[in-house]
């Protein structure tokens, strides 16, 4: 499901003291069935623009269309329901919103609240618990019986119960340790990839950016300040750095490794096995590579 912001800006506070541009002018196109991640530091505007993309906030100039729902400017928006069966939000921290009594019955809320018949919910909230990788005997389980993660897992279960076209990930590993967060994005990798799913992530890993990403978009000041391949973004150090951002860590390695070695990186380098490649290449002193 295609997704295409066009002139989005959004102010805050409206004609009042504290009006502020949270974005401005941001053009973007999210082809369906890609991965993105959107950095930036800390009031960038990357939550307020994901907001946008499933109706939680509206324009004030410009329009967000997601598949066959456009929202516009100073435009009512019968289609609101609409979009959020279509894009799914999973939040900073969304063990925070449960509240059933059964695991059963905090997954079944959502299909059930778009008018899906109960028993059909039931069946489709057995399929999201083992896509999250939990085991069916927890749906008569008490949610606030589980772990953390598994907590996650559950409230993650129930937005992929609705069956959207696209999700939206908020910081998806916050408060993880670092086992946790390597689950939880191999899960959403995983899910991404067999249900075809635009997939928007929010975070401020610049190695999960990288890693998992067909496009990086780099927010600043309510600006998009590049939309591209990790790539292509990440060979920009010096205007990442100049806005508060940095590289992935392999990046780092690779830049010191090449400094003491009197050669330099021939491309950008995300993963472990990538990296070594690059050293060793860098050990044998490749064509042009030498400084």
């Amino acid at each position: 499901m295609d997704i295409t912001i066009s002139h989005l800006t959004h102010l805050y506070n409206i004609n009042t003291p504290f009006e502020r541009a949270a974005l401005k002018d941001v053009n973007l196109h999210l082809p369906s069935g890609s991965f993105t991640s959107i950095i930036g530091h800390t009031g960038s505007g990357k939550s307020t623009l994901v907001q946008h993309i499933n109706g939680l906030l509206k324009p004030t100039e410009g329009s967000v269309t997601v598949g066959d729902v456009t929202i516009r400017a100073n435009e009512k928006q019968p289609g609101l329901k609409k979009l959020r069966k279509k894009v799914g939000l999973v939040f900073q921290y969304p063990e925070h919103q449960l509240f059933e009594e059964t695991i059963l019955k905090d997954i079944c809320f959502g299909p059930v609240n778009f008018g899906v018949p109960l028993d059909e919910a039931e069946q489709r909230a057995k399929e999201a618990l083992e896509r999250v990788g939990l085991p069916l005997s927890y749906l008569d389980k008490s949610p606030f019986d589980l772990s953390g993660g598994q907590m996650r897992r559950v409230a993650i279960a129930g937005v992929l119960a609705v069956q959207p076209d696209a999700i939206i990930l908020d910081e998806p590993t916050a408060g993880l340790d670092p086992r946790g967060r390597k689950e939880i994005l191999t899960m959403f990798e995983k899910l991404h990839k067999q249900q075809g799913l635009t997939t928007i992530m929010v975070t401020h890993n610049m190695d999960d950016a990288a890693f998992y990403s067909d496009l990086v978009v780099v927010m600043d000041k309510g600006r998009m300040v590049a939309a591209d391949t990790p790539e292509h973004v990440f060979s920009e150090k010096e205007a990442l750095q100049a806005i508060g951002l940095d590289v992935p860590v392999t990046m780092h390695f690779l830049d010191k490794f090449a400094a003491k070695a009197g050669t330099r990186i021939a491309k950008p380098v995300f993963t472990v096995d990538e990296t070594a490649d690059e050293v060793i290449e860098m050990l044998k002193g490749g064509a042009g590579r030498r400084v």
